[in-house]
């Protein structure tokens, strides 16, 4: 069956379709960027903490590096991690959504066109 003997509204349902598909990669793309920076600010924050109470540190401001107090970036690490944490937790909820919407709309596209394919063709009754 071509596209252009499906029906308006079901061109509709299918583009929906491809459009939830494609909202869901950019999620998952945003996500495990995510994830990365996550990962990344942890390993800074055990380093940071491995560091003697002392020690010189430094965090990046534009193009150079500003000498800061341990325990300053520490804790600026700290709400850095619970702010990216909390945003791969929304990306995941958003994901798990999209997932759920696909498998709906592609379980009535096919319920749609499943009695069209399972018609017998040259039958007569």
């Amino acid at each position: 069956m071509s596209e252009a003997s499906l029906p308006p509204w079901l061109q509709e349902q299918l583009a929906k379709y491809e459009q939830l598909r494609q909202t869901l990669q950019t999620v998952l793309a945003q996500k495990q960027q995510l994830e990365a920076e996550l990962a990344d600010t942890e390993r800074a924050i055990q380093e940071l903490k491995k560091a003697a109470p002392d020690a010189a540190t430094y965090k990046i401001a534009g193009s150079i590096l500003v000498k800061v107090p341990k325990e300053s970036l520490l804790k600026e690490m700290e709400e850095k991690k619970e702010l990216t944490n909390t945003r791969v937790m929304v990306l995941s909820k958003q994901e798990q959504r999209l997932q759920a919407n696909i498998q709906e709309l592609q379980a009535k596209i096919q319920e749609v066109l499943k009695p069209k394919q399972e018609q017998p063709q040259g039958s007569q009754g």
